[in-house]
Order: structure tokens, then C-alpha cells, then sequence
């Protein structure tokens, strides 16, 4: 596994977090393609956040071997991502619309 392909796990699992918190929770849902492009950038923003402790997925293919834990650790600061993202999207929105 490289970095890029983990990357794009993470990616892929960010966007799985924000369509199932839209699923879940109808009044945060911005539709599928909304979820989906929120999910997306959630993802990258908080995977950026975390990979300045270690939890990239480079630091995860250090010395050409893989990391379990850390690749764990990605996986949830992923999901995480997508849902928070999707969460302070829907706040913005409203606030936003708020006359």
C-alpha cells in the first residue's frame, strides 16, 4: 500500500461518514452530492490536522512497512472529518440564511 492509496481510503472514508450522518440526521444533510463534496473536503482538512502529529499516510508507510495503528487512527480522524465537516457546513448554512 503507498501513501496516495491510503489517501484516498481516507478520502473515501470521510465521504462515507458525511453521507451517513446526513442519512441519520436529515436536518444536517446537504443531499448526496453535498455530503459527498463536504465529506471530501472535511476529510482533508482534518487529516491535514492530524498529520502534523503523525497519523499521515506517509508516517503510516515509514521504512516501506505499514503501520496498523496509525492506519486505524487515520481511519477515524477520516470519518470524524466528514461528519464534522458536515456539521459545521449545516451551522454556516444556517447562519447564513438566517434572517
Amino acid at each position: 500500500m503507498t501513501g496516495t492509496l491510503i489517501s484516498l481510503i481516507s478520502i473515501f472514508i470521510g465521504i462515507i461518514g458525511a453521507n451517513l450522518f446526513g442519512f441519520f440526521k436529515k436536518k444536517y444533510s446537504f443531499g448526496f452530492t453535498g455530503n459527498t463534496l463536504i465529506g471530501v473536503f472535511g476529510s482533508i482538512l482534518f487529516i491535514k490536522l492530524f498529520g502534523k502529529l503523525g497519523f499521515d499516510p506517509w508516517s503510516i508507510m515509514q521504512n516501506q512497512s505499514f503501520n496498523l495503528l496509525l492506519f486505524i487512527v487515520n481511519c477515524i480522524a477520516s470519518f470524524l472529518g466528514g461528519v464534522l465537516g458536515l456539521f459545521f457546513a449545516k451551522m454556516i448554512y444556517n447562519k447564513l440564511n438566517n434572517n
